[in-house]
């Protein structure tokens, strides 16, 4: 097992001696002096290598990678049909983990789809490596990617005892909501730490030329009503080094923002390396 290493927050020096091909980069600290951690999402790594067999490209490299440059945050996925990220991915994960200081592993998942050959369950992959941070996801075994949140009103029921169960194991508990909810006080009566806003509606509205508009407005409503029930904020899903600078300025009390699809992109042209760097540099985290 690797020795622990403290993972240094990113310094005004290092930011700036970091290419940013021109994209915005956040101030390091918002007005509390929080940075927004930044972790990566390595179910892309995983999806490559399934499409071969075999090892290559291995997750857990990637993984080491990411942390070598700073990162705090690992994310992953793993989905009932083992379409990318598997068990033995999640165990190896937690493990690399544990052997680095101030280093996260956040599982995300939906806690109702049901144990299945290859597939523990959810909650079951918790307990066996006891990330800091579970994410719930509303998402179907059909879906290609997460599209939507939670319906609290619907769901808040059904999520309470697990939200609980992972307390227990010591995790912190975020849902994934959609941008512009903001009856948030069921999740906080629950027992969740943190609402991760789904980004996917900002990120297209920022592609087409309007800079994020309603959409953005959006996401800030839910973070300000998360904020009032006294939810930490979490974002996600289609972020990349142009519209992320925007939607932290616009929200700088996120805490965490998770990135898969567009960082590994980008690492095909850039490597993977410098593209964790830039992104840290907008992160500040």
């Amino acid at each position: 097992m690797e020795g622990a290493r403290r993972i240094l927050p990113l310094t005004h020096c290092h930011a700036a001696a970091v290419r940013t091909a021109g994209y915005p980069v956040r101030p390091l600290q918002d007005a509390d002096g929080r940075m927004a951690v930044l972790s990566v999402n390595l179910n892309k790594v995983a999806v490559l290598r399934n499409s071969r067999g075999g090892d290559l490209p291995d997750p857990i490299a990637a993984a080491r990678v990411c942390l070598a440059e700073g990162c705090r945050g690992l994310t992953v996925h793993p989905r009932p049909d083992a379409r990318h990220i598997r068990r033995e991915d999640v165990l190896a994960l937690s493990d690399l983990v544990a052997a680095h200081e101030g280093v996260e592993l956040n599982i995300e998942g939906n806690p109702f789809a049901p144990a299945r050959p290859g597939y523990p369950g959810l909650l079951e992959l918790v307990r066996e490596s006891r990330p800091a941070q579970c994410t719930l996801v509303p998402d179907g075994d059909g879906q290609l990617t997460s599209d939507h949140g939670f319906d609290l009103r619907r769901d808040a029921g059904r999520l309470r005892p697990l939200v609980a169960e992972l307390r227990a194991l010591g995790c912190r508990v975020s849902l994934f909501m959609d941008p512009g909810t903001t009856s948030l006080e069921p999740a906080a009566d629950m027992g969740a730490h943190r609402v991760e806003i789904y980004t996917g509606p900002y990120a297209e509205a920022f592609a087409a030329g309007s800079g994020g508009g309603a959409a953005l407005q959006a996401c800030v409503a839910t973070a300000e009503a998360a904020r009032a029930a006294g939810l930490a904020v979490n974002a996600g899903h289609d972020l990349d080094q142009r519209n992320l600078g925007p939607l932290l300025a616009a929200i700088p009390w996120i805490a965490e923002v998770s990135i898969g699809h567009a960082l590994i992109g980008e690492a095909l042209y850039d490597g993977l390396a410098t593209t964790v760097r830039r992104y840290l540099a907008i992160t500040g985290g």
